[in-house]
């Protein structure tokens, strides 16, 4: 068995995907992969880590939790998904970005030591990322996170060097938040690993979000008439019913942030593309892009 870990990150994919494969566990459950509901492992693998302390969990104590994850007796892969699984919001931001989220991945694998692990995350560009973050932290009565961080020095490449020298050997797949409505098929075979021919059920909830509803109507109607003869083909679809159809609400973000300027917004963008080329040259890494 191998446990996948859909690590979020916070602000990108806002439990959709989880939420979609829930929605398929039976037809997933076929190909042995087991998708339990959140309810039943975030705070229980949030309590075990902190009662472990970094050491390995018993055979015993690995069963033990298992059986509380899934009814199932065998499994090829287990999907766990919890944005806080690298840090909680409000603990998100220092020197870099989820300094510490390498050593808590680690502890969370660690209740698991004889199961090989998978890590997914989706990035997002740090101008609108940290607007977002800051705001999600105040909400819950923190105090301003981005208080005195120098947000041009945040480098998600400095994050996933640190999970990867942390968890050695553990694969980690990454991709884009801006990414996602052109290649939310091939993120969710990536999480997954269902086979190519699968069809899941409500997979669109994204672009739902992101298109007017006469637009998606049209868009439906038009791949039944019109199938998408590949993944290629499936982006240039959604990228001209999106062009014609998008919500402009929802495909720009306003950046507002004491203190920051649009040079400092417009140089954190370029640093983003910058650095998701590092990435790309990171060893162990997959980049999901369009």
């Amino acid at each position: 068995m191998r446990i996948v870990y859909h690590l979020g990150a916070h602000c990108t994919d806002e439990d959709r995907l989880v939420r979609c494969l829930l929605k398929n566990r039976a037809v997933l459950a076929e190909q042995g992969i087991v998708v339990p509901s959140p309810t039943r492992y975030r705070k229980l693998l949030r309590d075990t880590a902190v009662q472990l302390r970094g050491a390995a969990a018993s055979q015993d104590t690995e069963a033990m939790i298992l059986d509380q994850i899934m009814d199932e007796a065998a499994a090829d892969r287990l999907i766990l998904s919890w944005t806080s699984f690298l840090s909680f919001p409000a603990y998100a931001v220092s020197e870099t970005l989820y300094a510490s989220g390498g050593d808590r991945l680690r502890a969370f694998t660690q209740i698991f030591p004889d199961i090989e692990a998978e890590f997914h995350l989706a990035i997002r560009n740090p101008a609108t990322f940290l607007p977002d973050l800051r705001d999600r932290a105040q909400s819950k009565g923190h105090a301003d996170i981005l208080h005195q961080v120098e947000p041009s020095r945040l480098r998600w490449s400095d994050t996933v060097r640190q999970i990867k020298d942390a968890n050695p050997g553990v694969p980690l797949t990454v991709w884009c938040d801006e990414d996602t409505p052109l290649i939310w098929p091939e993120v969710l075979q990536a999480v997954s690993g269902h086979g190519p021919d699968t069809v899941l059920e409500d997979d669109d909830e994204l672009l739902s979000r992101l298109m007017t509803e006469a637009g998606l109507a049209r868009y439906h109607a038009y791949c039944r008439e019109h199938p998408p003869q590949s993944a290629s083909h499936r982006r240039r679809i959604v990228t001209a019913f999106l062009e014609k159809f998008g919500r402009p609400d929802q495909l720009s973000a306003e950046v507002v942030v004491p203190g920051w300027t649009g040079d400092l917004v417009e140089e954190m963008t370029r640093s983003y593309l910058a650095d998701v080329d590092r990435i790309t040259r990171i060893p162990g890494v997959r980049l999901i892009e369009p």
